[in-house]
């Protein structure tokens, strides 16, 4: 191994090879020097000592100009343990609606913890993530629980690396897990009909705020006559947590942050604007109560709408949540664009959007030469 020698603090470059003439063998250089945390670093591949020397000059240059108090805050992070920091992480997720909290805590304790829990931070790197990913598929963890791990994983690690400024991207090259979300079961307008027909007025209520505007569960529990901000525009600011039955802010939003959705006037009339018809009267505007508790949660809508299955005479497995499905399908099908329905609907990015509803899309070469074609 020849190694040459640069100015003290800059580190040195070599070669991990015994050819009698290393300055003109094909090898690649190595460098090896310490970052401004202080922690010695080697890398490899440089294929000239021009390459390898203008890599240590770079870092040389990157620990004098870091500030001693970020060297410190680089050091102290890089000497946790990821127990600690990703526990410390989810405190800071204020914003974080209690769902989501719940979610993030299974993806913790089920899956990273047991492998990751006691690895410093500073020691990530790529490979770690790579094994990592692997035993969840040796382990035979289910698709989605890997996706969702592997979500975090990248939450916790991608602050670390904002916070002390490391240098190193731990998912470089990395592949993440092959999620494919099962395609939607989209009931069909006469097994709405049909549940409508045979529910409860609360049940009609929640059928119509999930098909005609895009809610989520929780928040067409939190359905209120006040939220209408036009004659066709309903403004989302709030869910109620399912299993808690209390207030929470939207998922993928801070507190006090809302979206709006279309109200489509069959929606509106049959339901939204008539309290008197069986609904509660709720001084502050809430449509929804059951008998233990201000607010309706999973339970109490599990139970009825198992009720109202079995009236309908429906053997196929429509879930509540697939009344969201149909808002979905009946805009794209009537070629409202996906960006739009992404945003209706909450998805904190397009591709989730793209994943479950883009085979409802008209197809759309052929549909683009038919328009095309009326400009020509």
């Amino acid at each position: 191994m020849s190694t040459a020698k640069l100015a003290r603090g800059m580190g040195n470059f070599f070669k991990n090879c015994d050819c009698a003439r290393q300055a003109r063998c094909s090898h690649a250089y190595s460098v090896r020097f310490r970052d401004a945390a202080g922690k010695q670093r080697e890398e490899t591949g440089y294929p000239t000592q021009t390459d390898a020397i203008e890599r240590l000059n770079r870092a040389y240059e990157e620990k004098r100009s870091t500030p001693r108090e970020k060297a410190e805050v680089k050091r102290e992070i890089g000497r946790q343990r990821f127990g600690q920091y990703a526990g410390e992480w989810l405190l800071r997720q204020r914003h974080y609606a209690p769902g989501s909290v719940r979610t993030v805590k299974t993806s913790l304790n089920n899956h990273i913890l047991p492998v990751l829990a006691s690895r410093r931070m500073d020691t990530f790197t790529s490979r770690a993530v790579e094994d990592f990913v692997q035993a969840m598929e040796e382990g035979e963890v289910g698709p989605g629980a890997q996706q969702n791990a592997f979500d975090t994983l990248k939450k916790v690690l991608r602050d670390a690396q904002r916070r002390a400024g490391f240098a190193d991207d731990p998912f470089e090259g990395v592949v993440p897990p092959k999620y494919a979300p099962k395609r939607a079961v989209i009931p069909t307008f006469d097994e709405i009909q049909a549940l409508k027909e045979v529910g409860d007025r609360e049940v009609g209520l929640i059928i119509d705020l999930m098909s005609g505007c895009g809610m989520r569960n929780g928040e067409a529990y939190a359905a209120n006559i006040h939220r209408m901000v036009a004659d066709d525009v309903y403004r989302i600011t709030e869910q109620i947590d399912g299993v808690r039955r209390e207030r929470a802010p939207l998922k993928h939003r801070e507190l006090g942050e809302f979206r709006e959705t279309p109200m489509p006037q069959k929606t509106r009339y049959s339901n939204v604007e008539c309290p008197q018809e069986g609904f509660g009267t709720d001084p502050d505007g809430y449509l929804l109560q059951s008998q233990r508790s201000p607010y309706w949660g999973h339970s109490t809508l599990e139970y009825r709408w198992a009720q109202a299955r079995k009236r309908a005479g429906i053997t196929r497995k429509l879930s509540p949540y697939s009344m969201r499905h149909y808002f979905a399908s009946n805009c794209l099908s009537r070629g409202i664009p996906i960006t739009d329905v992404a945003e209706w609907m909450g998805h904190s990015s397009i591709q989730l959007t793209f994943k479950i509803y883009r085979h409802l899309m008209p197809a759309s070469i052929g549909r683009a030469a038919r328009i095309l074609n009326e400009g020509l």
